[in-house]
């Protein structure tokens, strides 16, 4: 299986583009500068995720598409809340209780099957509902990393893990890659941000 994936991989660079080439390396720079804790990451999440827009739609996966878009607003946002969210002061690394977490699974759950519906119905859409699963569960956790919640690496562990087995189906295998690279570095976000909550260990509302 490791060395077919492989085969596949080294194949594929003939069949990607630079947009994704590009907005993939761009994500990695995003990711590795969040785990820092670094504002330049929002920088790098808007370019990224712009280009994505495109790589994804042309893939016919549109909620991702359209989840990409969100992120290159909330790349915005997170700059904002990051520099200014905590009444004028550089934001904090915070924990939320479990019931704002039960309560995004539940929204997720109903977004995705309002969501998949009208993908099935309307386009050609790829696996609508777990499309849609990642879509609505990424706009949560990218959230919760704009307001600097510990949780968020919970979230992207599972959310990046479903992704990666997407983007293979669809031939994406650059992104598949990545993601893989993902799933090691949200390890090592979680060791890092764990280190900045004795200093911001307060329940955010």
């Amino acid at each position: 299986m490791i060395r077919e994936l492989s085969v596949q991989l080294v194949s594929a660079w003939r069949y990607t583009g630079w947009v994704e080439i590009i907005a993939a390396v761009l994500a990695v720079v995003y990711l590795l500068l969040a785990i820092r804790q670094r504002i330049e990451c929002w920088a790098a999440a808007f370019v990224s995720s712009s280009l994505y827009v495109w790589v994804l739609f042309d893939a016919h996966l549109y909620m991702e598409s359209v989840l990409n878009a969100f992120y290159a607003v909330m790349a915005a946002y997170g700059y904002w809340q990051w520099r200014h969210g905590a009444a004028g002061r550089e934001l904090g690394v915070s924990r939320w209780p479990l019931a704002p977490h039960l309560l995004g699974i539940l929204g997720v759950i109903v977004l995705s099957a309002v969501s998949s519906y009208f993908l099935r119905r309307f386009t050609p859409a790829a696996w609508p509902f777990v499309d849609s699963m990642v879509a609505w569960s990424s706009v949560f956790a990218t959230f919760l990393v704009a307001r600097k919640v510990f949780e968020n690496w919970h979230w992207w562990l599972v959310i990046d893990s479903v992704s990666l087995c997407l983007y293979f189906t669809r031939r994406l295998y650059l992104t598949t890659l990545l993601f893989a690279v993902y799933l090691v570095l949200i390890v090592v976000g979680m060791r890092q941000w764990r280190r900045s909550l004795p200093r911001a260990a307060h329940v955010a509302g």
